[in-house]
């Protein structure tokens, strides 16, 4: 997990933001930024930046090496340094709160303005950049990509798609968003993976879940990785969260992706509720139907 670099926030001035906005200007270019360049990429004078890179790497913000040449790297926490105090900045957000979860591409925090709200930060890359360059659509055509790029476009991209849906489709409503950081409402209710459902609720959820996914699919995209991990579910119903490996319709393995869903989704209840949901509820009618716009009831296919 990256350390929350919130509480560093009062105590940076405004050139330590400086030498950072540089390093990342600088890492458009190259991986590690070379010293001598850091004067006119931050704009700062050579023994500001001396001493600003000293402040930064005290904290965890930069990282060096000096193998070839003196060079610099933004960590991640210096890239949420930089994403924070922009949307702090933008009035976006105030008051800074706990993790709400933690995981291998994104760590979310509650957050505050004029309601509770929800931080997003992408950590697409962080772990496995490689893998996830090649795989993702939005990484893959280019050939100079860090994992910083790899995380502000999965970013753009989940909002985007955010913004697309949203109201239509029950999911996140978004609220902003700087380099790889969003920021959305906090989502109410249980994780579907952590729910237990009443008998006579369960197939009223499935079909609650893939009127959404049919939604989403009128609406031009497929989730692309559904599954009982990013869904919540409360008393007004469901929502669908983690949309950025998200697909239009037009894509040429958009209907694969939206069987592959529908099977992840299916067969959780099947697993879970094997009384309710029986063998022969197909992923591929379901699909059909929803290509169609022809999806009312799960109970058609039962």
């Amino acid at each position: 997990m990256v350390r929350n670099v919130a509480g560093l926030l009062p105590e940076l001035e405004a050139e330590d933001f400086y030498l950072l906005s540089g390093v990342e200007q600088g890492m458009r270019f190259s991986e590690w930024v070379q010293r001598e360049k850091l004067p006119k990429f931050s704009d700062l004078s050579e023994e500001e930046v001396d001493y600003r890179l000293g402040r930064c790497l005290e904290r965890g913000l930069v990282e060096k090496k000096t193998i070839q040449y003196e060079g610099y790297t933004l960590q991640f926490e210096g890239y949420d340094t930089l994403a924070l105090r922009a949307l702090v900045e933008q009035d976006t957000i105030s008051e800074f709160g706990s993790p709400l979860g933690v995981g291998k591409e994104s760590d979310v925090y509650e957050v505050k303005s004029y309601k509770p709200l929800a931080l997003k930060y992408h950590r697409e890359g962080y772990t496995n950049f490689r893998k996830v360059h090649k795989e993702r659509d939005y990484t893959s055509e280019n050939d100079h990509v860090s994992w910083m790029y790899t995380a502000r476009k999965a970013a753009e991209r989940e909002h985007g798609i955010l913004e697309e849906l949203y109201p239509d489709v029950a999911v996140p409503q978004p609220i902003g968003q700087n380099r790889h950081a969003i920021v959305m409402e906090k989502m109410d209710g249980v994780e579907l993976s952590q729910t237990r459902l009443e008998d006579e609720q369960v197939l009223g959820v499935l079909d609650l879940l893939l009127s959404e996914v049919s939604r989403a699919y009128a609406k031009g995209y497929v989730h692309a990785d559904m599954s009982e991990y990013n869904v919540f579910v409360n008393e007004e119903g469901v929502k669908v969260f983690d949309w950025p490996q998200a697909v239009p319709t037009d894509h040429e393995n958009a209907d694969e992706f939206l069987r592959r869903d529908l099977t992840n989704i299916v067969g959780y209840f099947r697993r879970k509720y094997p009384q309710h949901v029986p063998d022969g509820l197909a992923s591929d009618e379901l699909a059909e139907a929803i290509a169609d716009d022809s999806f009312e009831t799960v109970a058609e296919f039962v």
